[in-house]
């Protein structure tokens, strides 16, 4: 027998006890959703004339091509850009010279603390108001780059400095430089290492768009404010549909996620150790 380094394997009445647990958090879960549903109902939620926007083929039209697809567009442009700008801001942190490494420091630093909407807001009264050169969808796309680009920055620095440390000696002791060691040993090493978190942080940029309606952004909570401004009474109904739409999409980003990993990064294998007081036999041949 084998245990786990870091736990010991459940017996069987810890089983039987989780099993408990499990049963007991759907039960409560799913006694939850209910009574949702019924407050729902009580408050006449659910009646056709508040759902009907939904099963009209122009606001579904609209949903799908002005709100789904540009909001697909922002987070994709976003994401493209947001790689650009952790790659050269991630490595300029691991720069030698303190002229390079200081100022990506500032940078990376400075948009991680800076709130999105905030970012938005001051790129649209900047750029975009009046007869600014931008729509508030590139604005949008800017805001999420420089959030989602200084996080992957770290994500990239962290992916690097994974690489084990014999690699990166080998090839010095080969002359290869710096620049070298960093572009053929060490990136393509941490963008395998950091697919998992490419992928959520796609996720993050997908759901922070919808904060772009606050600057008039086409988008599906813009689209959807629109819906529920014009019937006054749909907000509810709205907001479902359009936490389904986000939910699906994210699923599928989760799911590519998961494929990613077991694809390019592999699944962990967990480490065993013998057990104290078990014969460690080696067989030599």
């Amino acid at each position: 027998m084998a245990g786990s380094v870091l736990f010991d394997a459940p017996g069987p009445r810890t089983i039987a006890r989780h099993r408990i647990y499990s049963v007991l958090s759907v039960l409560a879960l799913a006694g939850l959703a209910a009574l949702v549903v019924l407050k729902l109902e009580e408050k006449g939620q659910f009646e056709y004339a508040l759902w009907e926007p939904f099963l009209t083929p122009e606001y579904i039209e609209a949903l799908l091509v002005d709100g789904l697809l540009n909001t697909l567009l922002m987070a994709f442009g976003a994401i493209l850009g947001a790689v650009v700008f952790g790659v050269l801001f991630g490595v300029g942190k691991l720069s030698d010279h303190p002229w390079v490494r200081w100022p990506c420091w500032l940078v990376v630093e400075f948009w991680r603390a800076v709130p999105v909407l905030l970012s938005m807001i001051f790129w649209w009264m900047l750029l975009s108001l009046g007869d600014g050169p931008l729509s508030p969808l590139q604005c949008v796309i800017i805001a999420l780059t420089l959030y989602n680009g200084a996080v992957l920055a770290e994500a990239f620095r962290a992916g690097i400095l994974a690489v084990p440390v014999g690699q990166v000696e080998a090839a010095y002791a080969l002359g290869m430089r710096k620049t070298q060691v960093m572009t053929t040993i060490q990136l393509p090493q941490a963008v395998k290492i950091m697919l998992p978190v490419l992928v959520s942080q796609c996720i993050v940029a997908l759901k922070d768009t919808s904060l772009g309606y606050a600057i008039g952004a086409p988008g599906l909570t813009y689209i959807g404010e629109q819906i529920y401004i014009e019937f006054r009474v749909n907000q509810v109904p709205t907001a479902i549909v359009l936490a389904a739409a986000y939910i699906a999409v994210n699923l599928l980003l989760t799911l590519l996620a998961n494929w990613l990993q077991k694809r390019y990064v592999g699944e962990k294998k967990v480490l065993e150790v013998p057990m104290v007081g078990e014969a460690h036999v080696t067989q030599r041949t």
